[in-house]
């Protein structure tokens, strides 16, 4: 049976949410190599029959701008995935994230999703690879964990107070504690979901 246009615009949109909800939107050559097109504006044909049809979104501007909608009355959301981050570029790096995550967000919430590197939090189950989502607070309580960034660098640790003083405690005794001088560190917000990938083939790159 040869096989009809929508039955190819349907494969089209299952790779394309796959590849988002494995936390990267796929660009219309990625989606060509994928299908097997000979042409890149065939790729590109099926994601705007796609938009227009209201099965995904299309960010003006942006090589990697696909997503998924939300549904009327429910509470999902499309996360940005970040890369690396400074604290003074965070803004900057939510409108223009590497991916996207889809999760469920309280009304008012600003979320944003980070790649986890290193095994200093594998005391509370958040290992290499996994991807933190993170909702941006500039304070956190006692035994949180969060993200926070120390010299450039953001790392995601347990919240603890010692002495009046912050200390940003690793979940693995293999790692110190951190104890940034007040003026060298900024809270960028509160670990509230982790999510792990079984396929590591099928984890986005990082970002160069």
């Amino acid at each position: 049976m040869a096989r009809t246009p929508n039955d190819t615009r349907e494969k089209v949109y299952r790779f394309v949410r796959d590849r988002l909800l494995a936390g990267r939107s796929p660009s219309v050559r990625e989606v060509q190599q994928a299908m097997g097109f000979k042409a890149v504006e065939s790729a590109r044909s099926h994601l705007s029959k796609l938009v227009e049809a209201g099965r995904l979104t299309k960010a003006d501007g942006q090589a990697r701008g696909y997503g998924l909608p939300g549904r009327v009355g429910d509470r999902s959301a499309r996360v940005p995935l970040l890369g690396r981050v400074q604290a003074g570029a965070l803004t900057e790096a939510l409108e223009t994230p590497d991916g996207w995550v889809i999760t469920w967000a309280r009304p008012g919430a600003t979320l944003f999703a980070l790649r986890v590197r290193g095994e200093s939090m594998s005391g509370v189950g958040i290992m290499p690879d996994d991807v933190v989502i993170v909702r941006r607070q500039p304070r956190a309580e006692e035994g949180d964990v969060v993200v926070a960034m120390v010299e450039g660098e953001a790392t995601v640790k347990t919240l603890r107070f010692v002495d009046g003083g912050v200390v940003l405690h690793a979940e693995n005794p293999a790692f110190a504690p951190i104890i940034p001088a007040a003026d060298a560190l900024t809270l960028l917000g509160k670990v509230v979901e982790v999510r792990r990938f079984l396929d590591l083939d099928w984890l986005p790159a990082w970002p160069s």
